[in-house]
């Protein structure tokens, strides 16, 4: 294991080995395939047949890492509060973007299992599970070209706006919804996906409010998928847009209405802003471990730069920094975990606060390496423009920081 104290004393068995095998694919594969898709050309190159990514992918599915968020009782993982950190910082630690990308292929199929239909989670959350070839790869489709962090601003006067509405809407048309409309190029395994759970306006007249939630298979004739988006950061990570022209699902296929849109909305994001704070705080580690490792050898001076008292300083702050995103956001996680209803601020401060931290972390990192910090070839480099990204992704941080702001004054 990489070095850090365990500070929680009563860690199961089971969560140990969790930690244990987590960390060890990170290591041999994840880690390592994430930094060989980052220096490939295009984006898509890395989403190629035969591209290493599919290879990482099989590995984690193979464990059942995939099924993480799905039930037992279903037949997944199902992690949640402390076990669903430990795994999601491990993850991090490796790879933001394989972090991302294994949580979201399970989000429509957990979804559909929230349900507790046992027809539709026999029909597709049972092969779901028993995949181990990554055949099945979920995305969650939600931003638009339109909407991104608004989406998540339920409570404020432009969510019940009549005149704001989604982009992507579902109509009734006997015992199937039609759906049109387009999910912009930040869907996070977008083109990739075989499958969506996909958030659209289904009573327009209550602007965002009159939202709903699907479950689309991505195969339906109608459905076509922009290119994966090449960006600064997170490379590894296949985004991409996709269109809806006359799909035709069954009813059965939406799982949320709008009467109850805005608190699944809540759910969603507390939990998609926990695991955010974990996954990042993952990223700070692996930004801190390697500064720590790198000042030991890297002489200056006459002797190892660990030893000069200011990069002392900014171990000791980036060491402060790590902690304190793991105690926040594991806290965050678990109470969220336990609660009814979850405390969404708590997740909002778990996400902003640890990736500010983690780019500062990167940031500190990469300064103490130097000119070698800004080769391609150093992974700090990597891992500084993977921490930016971090700030904006999953709800701009500071249109998060308004939307917990107002929870605290309600």
């Amino acid at each position: 294991m990489s070095p850090y104290k365990e500070l929680n004393l009563n860690l199961t068995p089971k969560q140990q080995a969790l930690k244990e095998g987590v960390h060890r694919l990170a290591k041999e594969v994840l880690r390592p395939t994430a930094v060989t898709l980052d220096r490939m050309s295009s984006p898509q190159e890395v989403i190629a047949a035969g591209s290493p990514l599919w290879s990482a992918l099989k590995a984690a599915y193979a464990q059942g890492f995939h099924t993480a968020l799905i039930p037992t009782e279903c037949g997944g993982l199902g992690l949640q509060g402390l076990s669903l950190h430990i795994a999601l910082e491990e993850l991090g630690w490796a790879s933001a973007e394989f972090a991302a990308s294994i949580a979201v292929s399970g989000f429509p199929f957990a979804a559909v299992a929230t349900t507790g239909n046992t027809d539709l989670i026999q029909e597709l959350v049972t092969p779901f599970v028993a995949d181990k070839e990554a055949r099945f790869v979920g995305c969650w489709a939600i931003t638009e070209p339109h909407h991104g962090s608004d989406q998540f601003m339920a409570g404020t006067p432009q969510f019940y706006d009549a005149k704001i509405s989604g982009q992507v809407s579902a109509r009734p048309d006997g015992n199937h919804y039609v759906i049109n409309g387009e999910k912009s190029a930040w869907v996070s395994n977008g083109t990739i996906a075989t499958h969506a759970v996909t958030y659209l306006t289904l009573d327009p007249s209550k602007g965002l409010a009159g939202g709903g939630v699907a479950f689309i298979p991505l195969d339906l004739p109608g459905v076509s998928k922009g290119k994966p988006l090449d960006k600064m950061g997170q490379r590894a990570l296949n985004q991409g847009s996709i269109m809806f022209k006359d799909v035709r699902i069954p009813k059965r296929y939406l799982l949320v209405d709008a009467s109850v849109y805005e608190p699944v909305l809540y759910r969603t994001l507390t939990l998609t802003n926990g695991a955010m704070g974990a996954i990042f705080t993952g990223v700070a580690r692996a930004a801190y471990e390697e500064a720590l490792i790198y000042s030991k050898t890297r002489i200056q001076g006459g002797k190892p730069i660990s030893e000069h008292q200011l990069v002392q300083k900014h171990l000791f702050d980036m060491f402060t920094k790590v902690e304190t995103c793991r105690a926040l956001s594991r806290a965050a996680m678990v109470y969220n975990a336990a609660a009814d209803p979850p405390a969404i601020e708590y997740a909002i401060a778990a996400k902003t606060y640890c990736t500010q931290a983690c780019l500062e972390v990167t940031d500190t990192a990469l300064q103490l390496f130097g000119g070698k910090g800004l080769t391609r070839d150093c992974l700090m480099e990597k891992l500084y423009r993977d921490a930016r990204a971090s700030l904006i992704e999953d709800g701009v941080n500071d249109v998060l920081a308004l939307v917990g702001a107002r929870r605290l004054l309600a």
